[in-house]
């Protein structure tokens, strides 16, 4: 596996810039999750590293080769796309030989049997092996077009949101294994989502775009414990962070014009009321939503409380973020 470096790269199309001067570095066999909404330039990232998009500025380094004019087949990357892209006269078992047989890897005919074999296993498809690709659905369709990449060994994985289409449990089962599979490996991937959980499961590092510049990098825990800004702590986090006037709960730093909760920086019992407009149990926890002073606040509470629609509980800010006008983290 190899590391990746994107330097000033720069992509426009026509009179929007998708990357600004981006530099990024995705450690050799790291799991990179880059987060942000659409049009922050998630894919774009990927294409780029893939060579399906020339930078009109800046170069990409694989392995600490210069790669901005090779072609995506002389990069040896494998990329999943967030729509599968199946060949529907083939079957499942051919579509994932498919890169196998390419001239420049020459896989021996047992090697590419055995990699098939135990990647259809891996993905719960061994049974559909030798099914056409137009007889399998959605889910099944995204499991082998993952599969195609994971057949091969490249320096490394590029995934754009390859777990959205798939249902609740296979997600949350694919999840752990390309974890399992990154780990045991020691691949390098570089991986979009919009899935939060994904992130704090998954990465070793999370990227945080916001038009095409990268705002924060760190592991999932930094970024959630030590957001540099409103728009890098709302990135991750269920219930998303509280954002509220800096003055809420009383006094707040000089320049402070917002503060950030999250549910464990909510103190409740103590401080001052608000009020219960719904409680959401969802098992594992309650999401207690409240009203305190005319704004919503959203936070977790015990699993079995007794709290209902109307009730009163107070609540303090413990440990809170403070922001400037500009979004930007203030710190104490």
């Amino acid at each position: 596996m190899a590391e990746v470096t994107l330097s000033g790269v720069t992509v426009r199309y026509g009179t929007t810039t998708a990357l600004d001067a981006l530099d990024l570095h995705v450690p050799d066999g790291a799991f990179m999750v880059l987060l942000g909404p659409t049009g922050a330039g998630k894919t774009t990232t990927l294409r780029a590293v893939s060579g399906l998009t020339r930078p009109d500025a800046g170069e990409v380094r694989i392995g600490g080769q210069e790669v901005t004019g090779l072609t995506p087949a002389q990069r040896n990357v494998a990329m999943v796309f967030q729509q599968y892209s199946l060949y529907p006269h083939l079957t499942v078992r051919e579509n994932l030989e498919f890169p196998l047989k390419s001239p420049l890897l020459r896989t021996p005919r047992d090697a590419m049997a055995q990699k098939v074999t135990r990647v259809a296993e891996t993905l719960q498809i061994a049974h559909k092996l030798d099914n056409k690709a137009t007889a399998l659905s959605g889910g099944e369709m995204q499991r082998v077009s993952i599969g195609r990449a994971l057949v091969r060994d490249p320096v490394a994985y590029l995934m754009d949101e390859p777990l959205s289409s798939l249902d609740a449990k296979l997600r949350a089962d694919l999840r752990i294994e390309l974890k399992s599979i990154q780990a045991d490996s020691g691949a390098t991937i570089l991986y979009v989502t919009h899935d939060q959980i994904e992130a704090m499961t998954m990465a070793t590092h999370v990227g945080v775009l916001d038009e095409g510049r990268l705002v924060q990098t760190g592991t999932p825990r930094e970024i959630y414990e030590d957001p540099v800004s409103i728009y890098a702590a709302s990135r991750l986090g269920l219930p998303r962070i509280n954002i509220l006037p800096a003055d809420l709960f009383g006094t707040a730093p000089p320049g402070a014009r917002s503060i950030g909760l999250r549910p464990e920086q909510i103190r409740q019992g103590e401080g001052q009321d608000a009020r219960v407009t719904r409680v959401e149990r969802l098992g594992d926890q309650t999401r207690l939503h409240l009203n305190f002073r005319d704004h919503d606040i959203v936070t977790v509470t015990d699993p079995h409380t007794a709290l209902r629609r109307g009730d009163v509980v107070a609540i303090a800010p413990h440990r809170p973020f403070f922001f400037a006008a500009d979004g930007a983290r203030i710190r104490a």
